[in-house]
């Protein structure tokens, strides 16, 4: 007997390649809006308390759910504007707005523009 774990089926893992795809496809406009949350947090100095903690749950959100799609940066970047809202005062505005638009870069999705089509 081989010590080495099967090969995986490839239908199987075209099936689990297919979901994934589907899901995050459904998922985007749930996802722009959760970026265009953390992009309004991150523009307002300080931070009203009720948007504050909007932004901690849906930065931990993201880093809960974006490594499941392949997403291990995002999950990064995520995790350090959960800690950021969370802890307000440790960082200046400018950080939390460059790491808001490095997410989006990293999941290749534009700024939000007034007016402006969503693209995939």
């Amino acid at each position: 007997m081989s010590d080495q774990p099967p090969n995986p089926d490839p239908s199987a893992l075209e099936k689990t390649q297919a979901l994934l795809a589907s899901l995050w496809d459904r998922n985007l406009p749930t996802l722009r809006q959760r970026l265009d949350l953390l992009d309004r947090a991150a523009a307002i100095c300080p931070v009203p308390p009720e948007l504050l903690t909007e932004a901690v749950m849906v930065a931990h959100n993201l880093s809960g759910s974006l490594g499941m799609f392949g997403h291990s940066r995002a999950t990064e970047l995520a995790r350090e504007l959960e800690y950021l809202f969370r802890n307000p005062d440790t960082a200046p505005a400018d950080k939390i707005q460059s790491l808001t638009q490095e997410l989006r870069v990293t999941l290749a999705l534009p700024d939000a523009l007034p007016g402006a089509p969503a693209t995939a």
